[in-house]
């Protein structure tokens, strides 16, 4: 059984090889993860559960991450959302922020720097949750 206090995360890329570091470090880390390599199939997840914080890829098959940060913010305004990419550059930061990413983060990165960003994310989340 699931506690309900877990903050729930999903995570798309289409690399399954980014899926299978951050599922098992994120799970470590007390977090309840849902992982997707395809686009369609986040997109059908998202309009069943809210998820407190996604993590998707920018550059994908199908829905692209911003198309996917828009559909996510506009169903759960409140969802933090952490665009990750290898395709890095300033318009698509600050095309990801206007469009309401709480970070962006460039690949390769370190898994210690994703679970900061997670824990900022959740602390963030946890606040909007008591008020």
């Amino acid at each position: 059984m699931v506690a309900a206090n877990k903050t729930s995360i999903l995570v798309l890329d289409d690399e399954t090889i980014v899926l299978k570091r951050l599922r098992p470090a994120l799970e470590k880390a007390g977090y309840e993860v849902e992982v997707f390599s395809r686009s369609s199939e986040a997109s059908e997840r998202i309009t069943q559960k809210d998820f407190e914080i996604v993590i998707t890829d920018l550059k994908m098959p199908g829905l692209d991450g911003m198309q996917f940060l828009t559909m996510v913010k506009e169903r759960s305004p409140t969802t933090e959302v952490i665009v990750i990419t290898g395709f890095a550059t300033m318009e698509t930061a600050k095309e990801s922020f206007q469009k309401g990413a709480f970070d962006f983060l460039a690949k390769p990165f370190k898994l210690g720097e994703i679970q900061e960003i997670v824990k900022k994310a959740e602390a963030k989340v946890l606040k909007n949750r008591m008020q």
